[in-house]
C-alpha cells in the first residue's frame, strides 16, 4: 500500500524511503524524474541487492522482472504494449479510484443537469490530469503519452464527458503548446494550463467539418499596428467551451494563399469579444458543453501566435493524428465501463435456476466483446509507444479511432441486452454508455476519413 522512491548513491548501498498513498501525486513526479538514474545504477550494482535475484531488466517498463517468471535462458528485449512502467500503472491507479469515488457518485446528476460540476475540473488539476506531458518546470506531471491516455481510460469508465475535457486539454491544446509554441508562449500558457485553465480547441465551423481548411474566421492585422491581429468569425461544436480559460483558435491570416494562411492563435477566454454560445442539446456527453463561439473583432498579439503564420494547418493535421489515440482510448474506457455493469449481473441474475451467464450463448457473446476490447486496447497502445518512439503512426492512429468506436458500440449495444429491462432505464449507467460512445465515430475525424487516410496510406506502401 506504500509507493517506494529509490535514492541511488552510485558509491555506495541503496537506499529506500516509503511514501504514503496521500502523496502519489508528488511520488510520481519524482518517479518521473528518477527513473532512468534508477534503471542505470540498479545495472550496475545489481550483485548488492541482497535478497533479490536480479537476471533480467525489462527496459521499457522500467521493472525489475526477476528471472524465475522467464523460462530458459531468454532475455527480455521488448514488453507487451499492455504492460506499463510503474509511473503508468500508478497514473493509471489513482485516475481509477478518484473515478470510482468521486466521480461515479454525481454522474447521473450532471448528466442530467448537462454541466459539470466545478469541484470535478478543479480536482483534475489538483491531481496533476491536466498537465500529463507538461514539464515539471511549468508545473505539470511530465508523464508519457501512454499515461494521459491511461487516465482518459479509466475516467471513461465512468463518465466519458469528463473525459473529453481531459483528452482534449491533454492531447491537443497542451501539446500543441508544447510542440510548436515560442518560450514566451509556453511561460504564459503552460503552467496555467497545468494548473487552472482549461482549453477549448476552436476549428470546426459550419461550413468546414470534415473538411476543416475550408474555414472562414480571419484574423487580420489591426489597423495602426503591426504587432496585433483581430479574429473574426464564428466556430461550431466547440467542447468545453463555458469552462474554457483559454481558446487554441484556427483562423485565416493570408485568404489569399488558401488553407496555407491558416495559422493557430493561443487566445484568452476573457478576452473582450468572445461570445459562447447556448450550449447544444446532444444525444450524448451531455456534461460536456458543446457551444458556438464567437470572436468579433478579438484583438490578440502577435506573441499570441502558435508557431509560425501560415503553419496552422500543419498544427492542425498533426496534433488531430494525436488525439485520435486518446479519443480511442476513451472508447475503450466506455467499453470496460459496459462490462462493469453488466458482467456482475450476468454472474448474479437467475434463470430457469442457472445464473444467466453461464448459458453458453451468453457466454459467447461476452467472450466476442471481451476478444474485441482487448484488440482495440492492445491497437491503441501500440499507437502511443509509436508515436513515443518518434515512428510513423498516422495509420495505426486511424486504424484504432476506427475500430475502437466501432468496438464501443457494439459492447454498449450488447451490455443493454444482456441487463434486460433495467438496461433500459435509467436505474443504471449502460444507457448513458450507449448515448455516449455514438460521437466516437463523428468527432475527431469521422469514420469515413479514418478509412480515407488509412486507405491512402496503405496504397503508399504498395506503390
Amino acid at each position: 500500500n506504500n509507493g517506494f522512491i529509490f535514492f541511488v548513491n552510485h558509491d555506495g548501498p541503496i537506499h529506500v524511503t516509503t511514501i504514503s498513498n496521500n502523496s502519489s501525486h508528488i511520488l510520481t513526479k519524482s518517479r518521473a524524474m528518477l527513473a532512468t538514474t534508477l534503471m542505470r545504477s540498479l545495472a550496475r550494482q545489481r550483485s548488492s541487492l541482497q535478497g533479490l535475484t536480479v537476471s533480467r531488466y525489462c527496459l521499457s517498463t522500467a521493472s525489475v522482472v526477476d528471472s524465475s517468471s522467464i523460462a530458459g535462458d531468454h532475455k527480455v528485449l521488448h514488453s507487451p504494449v499492455t504492460r506499463f512502467t510503474e509511473d503508468e500503472e500508478m497514473t493509471r491507479d489513482a485516475a481509477r479510484q478518484w473515478a470510482q469515488q468521486d466521480l461515479k457518485p454525481i454522474v447521473r446528476d450532471m448528466d442530467n443537469e448537462c454541466k459539470l460540476r466545478p469541484k470535478i475540473i478543479q480536482n483534475l488539476f489538483d491531481l496533476g490530469f491536466m498537465g500529463m506531458e507538461i514539464e515539471e518546470e511549468y508545473g505539470g506531471s511530465e508523464m508519457s503519452f501512454t499515461s494521459a491516455c491511461l487516465v482518459v481510460e479509466e475516467i471513461s469508465r465512468v463518465d466519458p464527458s469528463v473525459a473529453i475535457l481531459v483528452d482534449i486539454h491533454n492531447t491537443l491544446t497542451n501539446n500543441a503548446v508544447r510542440f510548436w509554441g515560442s518560450p514566451c508562449l509556453k511561460e504564459k500558457w503552460l503552467p496555467r494550463l497545468a494548473q487552472d485553465a482549461a482549453s477549448s480547441f476552436a476549428l470546426s465551423e459550419a461550413g468546414s467539418g470534415s473538411d476543416a481548411f475550408s474555414l472562414k474566421t480571419t484574423a487580420t492585422k489591426d489597423d495602426g499596428s503591426s504587432s496585433s491581429y483581430r479574429i473574426n468569425g464564428t466556430k461550431l461544436w466547440i467542447s468545453n467551451a463555458p469552462e474554457a480559460g483559454v481558446f487554441l483558435v484556427f483562423a485565416n491570416a493570408e485568404p489569399e494563399k488558401g488553407y496555407k494562411g491558416i495559422t493557430a492563435f493561443m487566445v484568452d477566454a476573457t478576452t473582450e469579444g468572445i461570445t459562447i454560445g447556448k450550449p447544444e442539446k446532444k444525444l450524448g456527453l451531455r456534461a460536456s458543453a458543446t457551444c458556438p463561439v464567437t470572436f468579433d473583432d478579438v484583438k490578440v498579439d502577435e506573441q499570441d501566435v502558435l508557431g509560425e503564420v501560415g503553419e496552422g494547418y500543419k498544427y492542425c493535421i498533426n496534433i488531430l493524428n494525436e488525439g485520435r489515440i486518446g479519443i480511442a482510448a476513451q472508447q475503450i474506457g466506455i467499453a470496460k465501463g459496459c462490462f462493469d455493469i453488466a458482467m456482475p449481473y450476468l454472474q448474479e441474475r437467475k434463470q430457469f435456476g442457472t445464473a444467466i451467464g453461464d448459458f453458453q450463448g451468453m457466454q459467447h457473446q461476452y467472450a466476442q466483446i471481451a476478444t474485441e476490447v482487448h484488440a482495440a486496447e492492445v491497437m491503441t497502445y501500440n499507437a502511443c509507444r509509436l508515436k513515443e518512439a518518434g515512428l510513423p503512426f498516422i495509420k495505426e492512429a486511424s486504424m484504432v479511432k476506427l475500430y475502437s468506436s466501432q468496438v464501443a458500440e457494439r459492447a454498449a449495444s450488447k451490455s443493454i441486452e444482456w441487463l434486460g429491462g433495467i438496461g433500459f432505464t435509467q436505474d443504471l449507467l449502460a444507457e448513458k454508455f450507449y448515448r455516449d460512445c455514438k460521437v466516437g465515430s463523428i468527432y475527431e475525424g469521422t469514420s469515413n476519413i479514418q478509412l480515407q487516410t488509412i486507405a491512402k496510406l496503405i496504397q503508399t506502401e504498395y506503390k
